[in-house]
């Protein structure tokens, strides 16, 4: 363990599968990097499902986003190589493709306006009647009214992501610094580390980078301007075990509009399946609550009617990182010194390698390349002056 007090050229605030990615790259390029983060390798990936859903997530007005989503999906299958290659681990990359389905005549209608979006983006997304989708998935109910077919959105566990990510960064000579922060320490007019919990202290570094998820506007000493505006945004997951008897019970990431609200599935090779999301604004709260697993296990019984003969092994709540326009924030703030690397929202997963590329571009040249510019930081910057504070 490197001593605190160390300088380092980057000291990176959080410890999940962002921070993890933004560390291994920049310590690729020849940078001395720290994680601060009490619990690394945990945080929001822990619950999420992994899903790499860029054309089956797509929303109106996310066009930009789109172009960003699709990048990082592009790079998946070189990154996985690499992340495996580098540290023996498999993060389960799974080219399953996804298909999404309604219920009912409603639920199709919403369905077929994101296939028109989809189209209108030059998007690879084929329409099935239900029957078509009853026979790609012969376990979904007899009253699939349609649904499209995308080859192009795949998964991964980000558990193993997150596990290889933490291994990927020791073997790169990251240290990780077991203590929170707690205070961005400022300058005059740079930030140049931050004070962390209990015996740990000062941490001195040339650039800071900020991603400690739906947390990372809690940091204090931020000044107002930079203070990222991200929010929790609460999210409830099942995971279910498919007996060998059962399996195979799906054979890709399957979505579905359930009376308006968003419902996925996404089996393992090794048995699992992922059964959510809830999204809920409930601030802090990482209760699982009753109310949501029914909600989930209801929605699911309607589409897969088998479903509620499967183990129940894991409940989970976790907190998605979320932005005014849902959005990351990635790259430079207005406070020299300080980077972001967070607001991910429903995309850490999928985006993790194009961040980890965008961030460590940021960091070694000071330049934000050209597809993130839409998403940096100070579009969201205040016009207050940055007021100098005490290091």
């Amino acid at each position: 363990m490197h001593a605190t007090r160390e300088p380092y050229d980057v000291l990176v605030v959080g410890g999940g599968v962002i921070g993890l990615v933004t560390a291994w790259r920049a310590a690729q390029r020849g940078l001395s990097v720290a994680v601060a983060d009490p619990a690394p390798g945990q945080g929001a990936a822990r619950v999420a499902a992994g899903m790499l859903a860029a054309v089956t997530e797509l929303h109106h007005g996310e066009e930009a986003l789109l172009r960003l989503n699709l990048a990082s999906a592009a790079r998946y299958p070189a990154f996985a190589a690499e992340l495996e290659e580098a540290t023996g681990r498999h993060i389960a990359l799974r080219t399953c493709g996804t298909l999404a389905v309604a219920l009912d005549a409603d639920d199709r209608a919403q369905l077929r306006e994101l296939h028109a979006l989809q189209q209108r983006c030059g998007l690879d997304a084929e329409w099935l009647s239900g029957r078509e989708c009853r026979r790609l998935e012969p376990m979904l109910a007899p009253g699939v009214r349609g649904g499209l077919r995308v080859d192009g959105d795949h998964q991964t566990d980000p558990r193993r992501l997150a596990t290889a990510l933490l291994a990927a960064c020791r073997r790169a000579g990251v240290a990780l610094l077991p203590a929170r922060a707690e205070r961005l320490l400022v300058r005059g007019d740079r930030a140049v580390g931050a004070e962390l919990g209990g015996a740990a202290g000062r941490v001195s570094a040339g650039q800071t980078v900020l991603a400690a998820g739906s947390a990372s506007g809690l940091l204090e000493g931020l000044p107002d301007a930079v203070r990222p505006p991200v929010r929790p945004v609460k999210g409830q997951v099942l995971r279910l075990r498919v007996p060998p008897a059962y399996a195979p019970f799906l054979s890709r990431t399957v979505r579905a509009v359930v009376r308006g609200g968003p419902l996925y599935l996404v089996p393992r090779v090794d048995g699992e399946l992922v059964v959510g999301a809830t999204s809920e604004e409930a601030g802090w709260d990482t209760t699982v609550t009753a109310g949501g697993v029914y909600e989930l296990l209801r929605d699911a019984h309607e589409l897969l009617p088998g479903i509620t003969e499967l183990p129940l092994v894991e409940t989970a709540a976790g907190l998605r990182p979320g932005s005014p326009d849902n959005a990351p924030l990635l790259g430079p703030t207005a406070l020299p010194g300080l980077h972001l690397a967070t607001g991910h929202h429903r995309n850490g997963v999928l985006l993790t390698p194009v961040t980890g590329d965008i961030l460590a571009e940021a960091l070694t040249t000071g330049e934000l390349p050209a597809p993130a510019r839409p998403f940096s930081p100070q579009r969201f910057t205040s016009s207050s002056v940055l007021q100098e504070q005490p290091a």
